[in-house]
């Protein structure tokens, strides 16, 4: 078997080996094997047959002492394939093609099968088999159902196929390869070679059909195809082009084979034969299903890429084949989707074993009810504490009476909705529980939120009571409602009875209204019971642990439901719930700060808020629960150890949580767990049908803990809560993508609608248009979702206008107006059309990649210091976006609260000096930061090495400064070069005043030589530089050689050779200064009005405070660069000019690469050729001496730059 393997896997040499190999191997005397194994370029299935014929008529003869007679071939391979070149042109041919070209128009790319792994991003071919058997009746009824539906078992049996694939991938376009013997001509039956070819069957299972109807479509498929068979499939493919993708086969990816190709039984004299069967270890597709009709029925065989698939997962497909087929004969009128797939052992495991989630739970009580019984139980431990106050059980159990007995009398009662509008404060948890103890369900109402969205919450709702502060009187919308301010009013709520109340209320009746994002532009109510909230304490205390010792952060807004998670968890649990800022809760120092010291025991956060938290030691901290969105393995790993790491998973409609999983930091995949107690998981088709392990569905979620319902919106309600098809009660259709594992716990695999979670928020994509829609400049709009290299994610709002004067910055407030901050759209880009399918609707994927920082509407303008572009690189870093000019607003940008926190971290690491979270929103612009930083800190470096990219895998590129001195010239070269190219720029020294600039090239290249060596001790290295950079980076590299390093490339950007150029006799300032203007001009692409004569009539020290205005007008320098700078830039720009005219090159013993400006190649290149001795190479880049480091003909430049550097290669 291993040498059969090895013959099987080892490959031909088609230019020197012959394409038949053949072994025997002797095991004994009377016992051997003979291995043949032949090149399928010249051998098929059907050929198989032909050769075993006449190996055995051989055979046979030899053993015998007769001379072999084999029957002449009328023909040859080769006149077969000069016949069908000949045939398949003209007519034939374009009748083929087009019938192809149709039948394949618009053809789904990929078919997604639910795999066990992600594709790999490039296709492997690694493969295993897997068998299985028909019985004999299974295989009678299978033929007999063919005949009465006037179809081939093929047919028959690639129907059934296309059903099983469109049950486990919900496709209703399905192209299944199918090989055909392509004999059609006697004269070719007797020929071995190649002459199958493959035929892709696609078939359209739209509209539900019965599975008869299905097979009238098979049939006419089929029977096309069969018609239109002699296009070899390369040809087809060649014709077509579709778009091709590495990770997957074109066309098709997966297949279906009946052999049925004559076979002939060996029969060699004195000789007993039998075959040897060889597992094969590579599969040319995703799946294929190969299928023989035997004596003893049907047999089947999977080969299956095992990059993909498990094992275990094709044998459960086996056993969901075999029951769908058992299904179809039994029943061929019903319709495709409503065939049994699962076995009978999956039903009862995925719809009772799975769900048997019953558990006791105080199911007649209310929520604050459990807290009065924790009361009784430890009345003076400490319940809740903010900054310095406190309460015990006892002081908050009164409070909360005496708010209970005053709003009783204000006409509370059980079912009627209080509005509570606080900060975070003692008076929050008062509030709630004072709201429930009065028989009320609490309304949350987060005072951030724009006001119109406040109305119509309120309105919606129709409260006639609100709770709130004196200082967000002013943030609350006029509305007929009557305004309890808690601070205000206390004294007199104070006076009120201190004892439980008794109101009626029920643990059917309402405990909260959550409002959430509403696809109707408008957001919905979920009505929540109490019921559900008491069983969602008592699964916390069983899953986490929970006891009296225990301290809870509450860090979810009031108006999200994971809030009262959050003081359920530890009121009825007798911990502690602790308060804090909202400033003091941001992810990031402020929040780890709090975590350690209050010794938090349990925190609840959503993966993005986790993931910029600084991995610190938090002793204390023993359970960490994420929740709110997909939480990557990397975040799992960091916080997992030494404590216990939860993924929690639930809608507002099914009271907060509905699975939890525990993982561990060696989990491959992260889970959302399994059912809590008292609640069912179902994961069903869109018609649905309970999917099986592995295949994707839509999370249905059943038991105690489901609302009640929206408010206000019973068709909705109906709509999303339905019947339970598989018991008693009600399903809550989540509009989740998920999965079951083979271990019971569930993947959660997305969206199927546009509805989505950014960082724990959940949003309706749908609501963001209709209100965008409702702008009178809107024509089209879709909004979608992009994710960074970070996996952040952005809101991105396409927008088709009624006219051309339609503005981002309108837009943007408009949507502010009515939704919160989380809601408004990253980018808005305007569109003249929405891409569309050919079905009519928008075509997602043909949407353009919004560059973020242009729909902003401010004018680019790039870093103009080494400050502005260190802060530049942070901040392009942070927001995954380039290029960011010092002007764009960081929030306008996509930076949110959590990026901000990021933000300050990195310029914490990278300057030294903590800023406060405030200043951003004071100072959301590079330019403002950089002002402030300025003045605050001494960010200068005596080293003239600027880190523009510092990693990669490539070896680094250093490049010199031109006549100004700095570097930033390099930002966009460095950017095209690419992420892997590690770029480094070289600057004059004497910016910071306190060191004198270099007057002498020489001088100058030892200085950078120094600095590089820092970074990189030894060669070969890569040097560059523009104009004045070109010919310090040409003295460099002598210098180098002359040291006994190496220079892989020196890159010339158009430098000109010194004692070619004209020297002027004079120089005054005045003349320096206009040059200096011309550089500034040239290299920022704007018109400074300086001329030599006009600087002449004004003193020395007017010229330089007139260039220096001049330059900010145009945002060529900073707003508070000063005259000292001024001076300071003059200075370097005057010592390198006198370094330039003084220096005398020497003949350089290597070869340089020459990138000349299209306008000067012929003075430039002739005088560098005589200098070096290796020759120059010179390439041509569109544009002048400036505007060839500037877009777009910098990205021309790196292009060609980019080739060298790929061709000297990657760090030793």
């Amino acid at each position: 078997q291993q040498l059969a393997q090895q013959q099987a896997q080892r490959p031909f040499d088609l230019g020197t080996e012959a394409l038949i190999r053949a072994t025997l191997v002797v095991l004994s005397q009377t016992e051997h094997v003979l291995l043949v194994c032949i090149h399928h370029i010249v051998f098929d299935g059907w050929s198989m047959g032909v050769f075993v014929q006449e190996l055995a008529a051989l055979y046979n003869a030899y053993s015998d002492s007769q001379s072999p007679s084999l029957a002449p071939l009328p023909i040859q391979y080769a006149d077969f394939a000069i016949w069908q070149r000949q045939w398949l042109q003209g007519d034939v041919l374009q009748n083929q093609l087009s019938y192809w070209q149709q039948q394949l128009k618009d053809a789904p790319a990929l078919l997604s099968l639910p795999t066990d792994r992600p594709r790999p991003a490039v296709q492997t071919y690694n493969g295993a088999y897997q068998e299985f058997a028909l019985s004999q009746k299974l295989t009678g009824d299978l033929t007999q159902l063919s005949q009465q539906q006037g179809v081939t078992l093929f047919m028959t049996l690639l129907a059934a196929y296309d059903t099983l694939l469109y049950r486990y991938t919900g496709t209703e376009d399905i192209l299944v390869g199918s090989p055909i013997a392509n004999r059609d001509r006697s004269e070719i039956e007797g020929l071995i070679g190649f002459f199958v070819n493959t035929l892709v069957m696609r078939t359209n299972l739209a509209g539900n059909p019965s599975f008869s109807e299905l097979l009238t479509r098979v049939r006419e498929v089929a029977l096309s195809a069969y018609a239109h068979q002699n296009l070899p499939f390369e040809m087809l493919v060649e014709a077509l082009q579709p778009e091709r993708d590495l990770c997957h086969t074109p066309l098709f990816q997966v297949m279906f084979v009946l052999q049925n190709a004559p076979t002939s039984q060996v029969e060699l004299t004195k000789l007993t034969v039998s075959t040897l069967p060889i597992k094969g270890t590579t599969s040319r597709f995703d799946l294929t299903l190969i299928m023989q009709n035997t004596s003893t029925g049907l047999i089947g065989v999977w080969e299956y890429n095992t990059d993909l698939f498990d094992a275990s997962t094709i044998e459960r497909m086996t056993g969901h084949f075999v029951t769908l087929l058992s299904a179809i004969v039994a029943n061929p009128q019903e319709r495709i989707s409503q065939l049994p797939l699962l076995t009978a052992g999956e039903k009862q495991q995925l719809l009772v074993e799975w769900n048997d989630t019953q558990a006791d739970y105080p199911c007649d009580k209310c929520i604050h009810q459990l807290f009065e019984e924790q009361v009784d139980r430890t009345p003076d431990a400490m319940a809740v504490v903010f900054e310095d106050q406190q309460l015990t059980y006892s002081q908050l159990n009164c409070r909360a009476n005496q708010l209970a007995d005053y709003l009783c009398s204000l006409g509370v009662k059980p079912d009627v909705l209080v509005g509570i509008c606080v900060e975070r404060s003692l008076d929050m948890v008062v509030g709630l529980l004072g709201i429930l103890k009065a028989g009320g369900a609490y309304l949350p109402l987060d005072p951030e939120y724009p006001t119109e969205r406040l109305s119509f919450m309120l309105e919606d709702a129709q409260v006639s009571v609100l709770l709130t502060q004196q200082r967000l009187i002013d943030r609350l919308p006029e509305y007929q409602v009557k305004q309890v301010c808690l601070d205000e009013v206390w004294s007199q709520i104070a006076q009120n009875n201190r004892d439980n109340p008794i109101t009626g209320v029920k643990a059917f009746h309402l405990a909260n209204v959550i409002y959430t994002s509403g696809s109707t532009g408008r957001p919905k109510g979920v009505m929540v019971e109490h019921k559900g909230l008491c069983n969602l304490a008592q699964a916390q205390i069983q899953t986490f642990g929970l006891t009296s010792d225990s301290r809870v952060l509450q860090f979810a807004s009031l108006s999200f439901d994971a809030s009262i998670w959050e003081v359920v968890m530890a009121l009825r649990s007798g911990g502690t719930l602790y308060l804090g800022t909202k400033d003091s809760l941001l992810p990031g120092k402020p929040l780890i700060e709090q975590l350690r010291d209050y010794s938090i025991t349990h925190i609840t956060l959503p993966p993005s808020a986790l993931a910029v938290m600084p991995v610190e030691e938090l002793p204390a901290l023993q359970t960490i629960i994420v929740a709110g969105e997909a939480c990557a393995a990397e975040l799992l790993r960091q916080w997992s150890v030494g404590r216990n790491f939860f993924n929690a998973y639930g809608p507002t409609e099914a009271t907060v949580c509905a699975t939890i999983g525990k993982c561990t930091e060696d989990d491959e995949k992260i889970s959302i767990g399994k059912a809590i107690a008292n609640v069912q998981i179902y994961i069903l088709d869109e018609n649905l049908q309970p999917v099986p392990v592995g295949v994707p569905g839509e999370l249905h979620i059943g038991g105690v803990g489901l609302a009640r319902g929206y408010l206000n919106r019973d068709e909705l309600t109906a709509e999303r809560f339905i019947s339970n098809p598989f018991g008693s009660g009600r399903l809550y259709k989540t509009g989740d993508l998920a999965r079951y594992l083979p271990d019971s716990n569930i993947e959660y695999l997305g969206r199927i609608d546009n509805q989505l979670k950014i960082r724990g928020f959940r949003i309706e994509l749908g609501e963001i248009e209709v209100v965008l829609a409702q702008h009178p400049e809107v024509k089209e709009v879709v909004v979608t979702v992009r994710e960074d290299q970070l996996a952040n994610k952005h809101l991105v709002a396409y927008i088709v206008p009624h006219g051309k004067q339609l503005l981002v910055s309108e837009l943007r407030r408009f949507l502010k107006q009515q939704m919160p901050d989380y809601m408004i759209p990253s980018a808005f880009m305007l569109l003249e059309t929405l891409p569309l399918t050919p079905n009519g609707k928008v075509d997602q994927k043909a949407l353009p990649i919004p560059d973020i920082a242009i729909s902003q509407e401010v004018s680019f303008v790039a870093a103009r210091d080494t400050l502005e572009l260190q802060l530049t690189q942070i901040w392009e870093d942070v927001l995954s976006t380039h290029p960011i000019g010092v002007q764009h607003n960081f929030f306008d940008l996509g930076g949110h609260s959590l990026l901000a926190v990021r933000l300050m971290a990195r310029i914490q690491q990278q300057f030294g000096k903590t800023l406060p979270l405030a200043t951003l929103f004071k100072s959301p612009t590079i330019e403002q930061l950089a002002s402030i930083l300025r003045s605050s800190i001494d960010y200068r470096s005596s080293s003239p090495l600027v880190t523009i990219q510092p990693v990669g895998k490539r070896s680094p590129f250093f490049c010199i400064h031109p006549g100004g001195g700095n570097v930033l010239c390099y930002m966009d070269l460095a950017r095209y070069l690419g992420r892997e190219q590690p770029f480094y720029g070289l600057q004059s020294l004497g910016f910071d005043g306190e060191q004198e600039p270099l007057s002498r090239i020489e001088d100058m290249a030892a200085c950078y030589i120094q600095a590089l060596q820092s970074v990189q001790p030894q060669g070969p290295y890569h040097l560059g530089g523009w104009s004045l950079g070109g010919i310090i980076a040409f003295e460099m590299a002598q210098q180098l050689y002359a040291s006994g390093h190496q220079v892989a490339l020196l890159a010339l950007i158009d430098s000109y050779v010194p004692i070619a150029m004209n020297k002027p006799k004079e120089i005054n300032q005045a003349m320096l200064l206009a040059s200096l203007a011309k550089y500034l001009d040239g290299l920022f692409g704007q018109k400074l009005s300086v001329s030599a004569d006009k600087l002449q009539q004004l003193e020395p020290e007017e010229q330089l405070n007139y260039i220096l205005e001049q330059a900010k007008m145009l945002n060529i320098l900073s707003p508070d660069f000063g005259l000292q700078q001024m001076r300071q830039l003059f200075k370097v720009f005057r010592a390198n000019l006198k370094a330039l005219y003084s220096y005398i090159p020497q003949p350089y013993p290597n070869r340089i690469t020459l990138f000349c400006a299209s306008e000067q190649v012929a003075a430039v290149s002739h005088d560098w050729s005589q200098l070096a001795a290796g020759g120059v190479e010179i390439h041509n880049i569109p544009g002048d001496h400036y505007a060839i480091v500037r877009k777009p003909n910098v990205q021309f430049l790196a292009e060609r730059l980019g080739i060298y550097l790929d061709r000297v290669g990657d760090k030793p």
